[in-house]
This record gives structure tokens, sequence and C-alpha cells, in this order.
């Protein structure tokens, strides 16, 4: 078992431990948009635009996207 995943941020690469949560794999592709995440104005959704919590595990292949706080919540994907 390896000890990083690799995943995917607003459409970056990123190497993360693999105990990373979405917050982390966020904040190592942008620190501001994290800080953002932890400030409620942002959030975080999957592929398919359903918003997922900040403190989420994560899985080898994984695509977030950050967007609004609302569009997280309501499970869009803008």
């Amino acid at each position: 078992m390896s000890g990083t995943l690799t995943v995917f941020v607003n459409g970056n690469t990123v190497v993360v431990p693999a105990t990373a949560t979405v917050l982390d794999a966020v904040a190592a592709a942008d620190a501001a948009a994290a800080e953002a995440i932890r400030g409620g104005s942002r959030g975080v959704v999957d592929s398919r635009g359903l918003g997922v919590a900040p403190d989420a595990a994560l899985s080898g292949g994984f695509v977030m996207r950050v967007v609004s706080a609302r569009a997280a919540r309501d499970g869009q994907d803008a």
C-alpha cells in the first residue's frame, strides 16, 4: 500500500499523504481556497457536483472542485 494518494483539485493533480482529508488536499493545491473553506465562504463538491465535507477521507483519483459555500450546501457544481 502506498503512503500517498493522487487526487485532483480544480483540475490540478495533487499528491497527498494517504491519511489526508479533502481540506488537506485543497490546502496542498491552494492555501487561500483552504482558508476560505475554513472561514465558511467556500465549499467542496465532488465530480458529480455533490457537496463533500472538508474532513472527509480521500481515495486515490478523487476529483473535487472548490465552489461557493451555497453551491456546496445545495449540492450544485457552480
